[in-house]
């Protein structure tokens, strides 16, 4: 058989492509032909139509909106979350070959085996258990996933400004001392503000602090579209193009306002059911024309506009100052805690909703952090990122250490979990969770909140939200933050060592003592 798919996850970084992987390996495993369309971070190859047509299935495992899901109309189609095709593609490819072959018998038959008619089948095909069929998806998943999509387009303007601002950072501590203070002023330039100062000084390409400054500018400039392109997109999920309009619109307002990303967020829904409810209306044919190139934007961005500014503003940026000042006063036993809960959700299931959870928070904190080194939200991210390698790094050690306890496959996911967590790539240790998540978890967890603990204890900060052992040089007090990942990735070890090796003992003594005692 020849199927087609697609994947996408919320940052569009790791579970995108390891699904389309591995549901690649597992079709071909099954004798079959895949081709999988991957819409991650880095853009999109759409399927060759020609390739769609001559699929006899679907496979669509996201937890974003798939773009263009009109194309697959009529073909048996299978819909799940990413993480089901990263734990268990084999059975996502034999439930497609079941649903195709019933399709089959159905025509051969002339009448549906499964007793619905022909017309009542759904456009997007069946669903396997547990699995989200388009029109049937839950409210709250929905909302995760426009949160989600607003989140995974924010993500690539957190990293290049942030990164950008820490390396400034870093030439300004090598150029004028353990301070690490960007003289600004250094390297200027007209924007034709009145109030901004012209460029007071050609720029030098032999000073640390000119490139210190430039780098600080470029980064606070991508800083700048983060809560814009949050709201934005979240609009964009809820209502396609017509949201960007007055979800940009409402974000700029927002972030005019210091209502910052939560301001974002609030905006981004917002203008996307706004959007969504005009461009509903049913106008005249001679309307129909204008309705999406000015109807539309107009009325949504002023409806979200004057909403923001009238009623929402003032709230949301008074809630904002009282978490910024929470988490500045936080200290001691406080961001110990929060370092423990963190590193608990980010152990418990890997990159799924908990785990993003955790790690949108993280993020979307960088936001609010500003130009401080030592500011909370960096910690926090600093926690969040140390945390998310516990668990591939502490599989890595178990498998090494104890090979007997796990299957080939097992010890080949391993290795591999080695390069997994240096990058902050959690999800390498879902085939461990996934197949004995008894143990995997609680072990994950402990070990992850443990070294979450840590981190916040020793103060280590991040202004990189993604990269793991790759931005190193980018993160504060560098050493004790690779003291507590490594210290918790041995207890997350440890744990697994000792109750799977429980598990095996109790199975060997299991049959000795039935054999005793009918002796």
């Amino acid at each position: 058989m020849r199927f087609v798919g697609v994947t996408s996850c919320p940052t569009g970084i790791a579970h995108t492509y390891m699904a389309a992987e591995a549901l690649e390996q597992a079709a071909k495993a099954a004798g079959h032909k895949m081709v999988v369309e991957t819409q991650g971070s880095a853009g999109s190859d759409p399927l060759d139509p020609a390739v769609i047509a001559a699929a006899d299935g679907v496979i669509l495992a996201h937890d974003l909106e798939v773009k263009d899901a009109a194309r697959f109309a009529g073909k048996p189609t299978i819909d799940v979350g990413v993480k089901r095709a990263v734990s268990d593609s084999p059975a996502l490819v034999a439930e497609i070959e079941r649903l195709v072959a019933e399709r089959r018998a159905e025509a051969a038959a002339g009448t549906p085996a499964s007793g619905t008619t022909p017309a009542a089948t759904p456009a997007v095909g069946a669903t396997v258990a547990g699995a989200r069929e388009p029109d049937r998806v839950g409210t709250g998943t929905k909302v995760r996933q426009w949160l989600m999509t607003g989140v995974s387009y924010m993500i690539p303007f957190v990293a290049a400004g942030g990164i950008l601002i820490a390396l400034g950072f870093m030439l300004a501590t090598v150029a004028a001392g353990k301070s690490g203070v960007i003289d600004v002023t250094a390297f200027t330039f007209d924007v034709g503000d009145p109030k901004t100062p012209v460029l007071q000084n050609v720029f030098e390409p032999g000073s640390l602090m000119h490139w210190a400054a430039l780098l600080f500018w470029i980064g606070k400039a991508a800083f700048a579209f983060l809560v814009p392109v949050l709201s934005g997109y979240i609009a964009y999920g809820i209502a396609d193009r017509p949201g960007l309009v007055p979800g940009f619109a409402g974000g700029a307002i927002a972030m005019s306002m210091g209502a910052g990303f939560l301001g974002g967020i609030v905006t981004g829904f917002l203008a996307g059911f706004v959007a969504r409810w005009i461009a509903g209306w049913q106008v005249p044919k001679g309307l129909r024309g204008v309705m999406p190139v000015m109807v539309v934007p107009l009325l949504s961005t002023l409806i979200t506009g004057a909403a923001m500014v009238l009623l929402l503003g003032r709230p949301i940026k008074a809630l904002m100052d009282a978490l910024t000042d929470a988490l500045n006063g936080m200290t001691g036993s406080n961001a110990v805690l929060l370092g423990l809960i963190l590193g608990l959700m980010m152990g418990f299931d890997l990159g799924g909703p908990v785990n993003k959870v955790a790690y949108t928070f993280g993020t979307t904190g960088l936001a609010t952090a500003g130009a401080a080194m030592d500011a909370p939200q960096l910690k926090i991210m600093a926690a969040v990122m140390g945390a998310g390698m516990v668990a591939p790094w502490g599989l890595a050690l178990a498998t090494a250490l104890r090979p007997r306890l796990f299957t080939k496959a097992e010890q080949e996911n391993g290795r591999a979990c080695w390069l997994l967590g240096a990058s902050f790539i959690s999800e390498g240790a879902i085939p461990f969770a996934a197949a004995d998540p008894g143990r995997i978890i609680p072990a994950s967890m402990v070990g992850s909140g443990l070294a979450g603990g840590m981190i916040m204890a020793f103060g280590c900060t991040s202004r990189a939200p993604h990269g793991g052992l790759w931005v190193t040089p980018l993160i504060g007090n560098w050493l004790m933050f690779l003291l507590a990942v490594v210290a918790g990735a041995a207890v997350t070890a440890g744990l697994v060592i000792a109750l799977k090796g429980a598990a095996r003992t109790a199975k060997v003594e299991t049959p000795a003592t039935a054999g005793a005692v009918a002796g």
